[in-house]
């Protein structure tokens, strides 16, 4: 069901939520949060509802969505009310603020927040500067951002590690957690070597192979080399380095990744590339600060610029390790050979006729003497 309110207030709002309540049924001891969504009004202002949507459904809350309109405009606040079928699991209001009113969108969230409830800030595209200083953004215990969404996600992703503080995540860090889960059951795997190098490649204005990168910087505490893919989306191959031969991570096509380390069979895996609606719905599981994103991002700075390795250097240290064991077993052939001359000669060896012969000669010497 969809209520429109055109030119209202947030206590007219607030007065139709508790009429709707009551002939609903709905009560608000059933919502766990409120998720408070910054937008400007547009297409990408559906997009989000239907990921919020969707998210509802495994964290009931309620949602407000503040889509900024034309700043030009007279002030003015046209709100919209979604429960049932059009709000998941949750319920829905849209505020749609024009004029002046738009730069003042948390006097308009405040009366609308739940009571006794967390508050969640998400910005699915444009984010401020320093979201723990937004005025939406000191509302909440939790600050959601995406720096793949906006015009230069590199950039925005610098001015993430610049203005982070407890509460600040980003779903370009939430996009990584299948990689993460790959490749750590992959050094779980024989033989159990230390990582010594690692090269992560992806396209140039990808922000999570950026994370992935400082992720790796981080947790192995080994050098790590952020190359530009020639092909494919997002992070396309992760390589491992190590003694024995290297683990590699491959994704061409955004969907099924292969997993190639020495001793084990190579393996197919699914990697989907993640929708922004479970990312959303795995971030609002957790409302406490994330120190991994905070260690992943500070690292991704001291990642260096590098090229991905070409299969004749994947080849290397298996051609490497081969060639000292060739260089090996022809050292140690002319060794047996040369083994024979010096076992006892057989003319050294005692003769067993020796003895024989002498008796012969005493026999002889007495039949002469006799």
């Amino acid at each position: 069901m969809i209520i429109d309110l055109p030119s209202t207030t947030t206590s007219q709002v607030n007065s139709k939520l508790v009429e709707v309540r009551e002939q609903g049924g709905a009560v608000a001891l059933g919502r766990v949060l409120t998720l408070v969504i910054v937008t400007d009004d547009g297409t990408k202002t559906e997009e989000a509802i239907a990921a919020a949507n969707e998210a509802s459904r495994e964290h009931p809350c309620r949602v407000i969505v503040l889509a900024k309109g034309a700043r030009k405009a007279a002030a003015r606040l046209d709100a919209q009310i979604r429960v049932g079928g059009d709000a998941g699991a949750s319920e829905v209001i849209v505020l749609r603020l024009y004029g002046p009113l738009a730069e003042q969108a948390a006097s308009c969230t405040v009366p609308l927040l739940l009571p006794d409830a967390p508050v969640v800030a998400w910005w699915p595209s444009e984010a401020p500067e320093v979201p723990a200083e937004d005025p939406i953004g000191q509302l909440a215990a939790r600050r959601i951002t995406d720096s793949a969404a906006e015009k230069n996600p590199i950039k925005a992703l610098d001015q993430r590690r610049k203005s982070y503080a407890e509460g600040d995540t980003d779903l370009a860090w939430t996009r990584l957690t299948n990689w993460r889960a790959q490749l750590a059951s992959a050094l779980d795997l024989p033989p159990f070597e230390k990582i010594t190098s690692a090269t992560v490649v992806g396209e140039s204005d990808s922000p999570s192979t950026e994370l992935l990168a400082g992720w790796l910087a981080w947790s192995l505490k080994i050098p790590v080399t952020r190359a530009k893919a020639t092909s494919g989306e997002g992070i396309v191959q992760v390589y491992l380095e190590r003694r024995s031969g290297p683990v590699e991570l491959v994704r061409p096509d955004g969907k099924t990744g292969t997993l190639t380390q020495a001793g084990q069979p190579e393996r197919r895996i699914a990697l989907q590339r993640r929708t922004v609606r479970d990312c959303l719905s795995e971030e609002l599981r957790r409302l406490d600060p994330d120190e991994i994103y905070e260690a992943a991002l500070k690292a991704a700075a001291k990642v260096v610029k590098g090229r991905a390795p070409s299969a004749k250097s994947a080849a290397k240290p298996a051609a490497a390790k081969a060639a000292p064991k060739a260089a090996a077993s022809k050292a140690a052939a002319p060794k047996a050979k040369a083994k024979a001359p010096a076992d006892k000669p057989a003319a050294d060896k005692p003769d067993t006729a020796k003895p024989a012969r002498k008796a012969a000669a005493k026999k002889v010497t007495a039949k002469a003497d006799s």
